[in-house]
């Protein structure tokens, strides 16, 4: 927890020194202000971004202009990671929600670490892992539970990446850009849950929550999804990186191997 404290992204602070070593005169800290883009979808990841604090959701946009998140990450993820394997394009926006900071770091620095660092190669495959998680529990969300139980569940994950206490920073445009609805099916469901006092008032781009009650409404996808992301992305720090080269009996599984499914 100490070095998660110092180095700030969970990712980052599970790397040995001497990998953390190869990238940190690479990594410049920038903030990260509330709805800023920092790709967006169809353009080339110029920069990787290892959020500190904050929270950015990736958005997916329709040809009819619809939107929907697909994922909202914080500290223990990165934005365009999977650019620095190869050179690629966003398949998705991904926005600023809740403001912070990050480390940003060129794809090319990235990569030429990654061919040095069996531990920088497993946090990529650690990310790839936590996001697929992330992404099956959505689409399955998305299908099968209602649109109040949908909102509750991103309300509970994005207030965990915030630090203003039962304020969470989020306009109605956002909430309904984020589950994919219109403004008016957004307004009918805050109204329902400051109904239930699981939102006790709904201030000018905020929320005030009342926590329990929110889990109440939420449907079991924000608890599962949150431990086996948070098992996913813990496991990553366990691995012995000091195991002599080719002795597979003295090197334990990869995280990833370890990590529930």
């Amino acid at each position: 927890m100490e070095r998660t404290t110092r180095v700030g992204n969970r990712l980052l602070a599970a790397l040995p020194p001497a990998d953390f070593a190869l990238l940190a005169p690479h990594l410049r800290k920038v903030p990260l202000e509330r709805d800023a883009v920092l790709v967006r979808s169809g353009d080339w990841i110029d920069q990787l971004y290892f959020p500190c604090s904050g929270a950015i959701a990736f958005i997916m946009g329709l040809p009819n202009g619809q939107t929907v998140a697909t994922a909202v990450i914080g500290n223990e993820s990165a934005v365009g990671l999977m650019s620095a394997i190869s050179p690629s394009r966003s398949p998705m926006t991904a926005v600023v929600r809740v403001p912070g900071t990050a480390l940003q770091i060129p794809p090319a620095r990235f990569h030429a670490a990654l061919g040095r660092s069996p531990a920088i190669a497993d946090a990529v495959q650690i990310l790839t892992r936590s996001m697929l998680a992330q992404f099956q529990h959505v689409a399955a969300c998305n299908a099968l539970h209602s649109v109040e139980a949908r909102l509750s569940r991103w309300l509970l994950h994005i207030h965990d990446l915030s630090d203003g206490g039962d304020l969470v920073p989020l306009t109605q445009e956002t909430l309904s850009e984020l589950l994919g609805v219109r403004r008016t099916t957004v307004t009918h469901v805050v109204r329902a849950l400051r109904a239930s006092r699981a939102l006790r008032s709904n201030r000018r781009g905020q929320l005030e929550i009342d926590r329990p009650r929110l889990e109440a409404a939420a449907c079991e996808c924000y608890k599962v999804m949150s431990r086996r992301i948070d098992r996913i992305v813990s496991g990553g720090a366990e691995r012995d990186y000091t195991a002599p080269a080719g002795d597979d009996r003295q090197r334990p599984a990869s995280p990833l191997a370890r990590a529930a499914s």
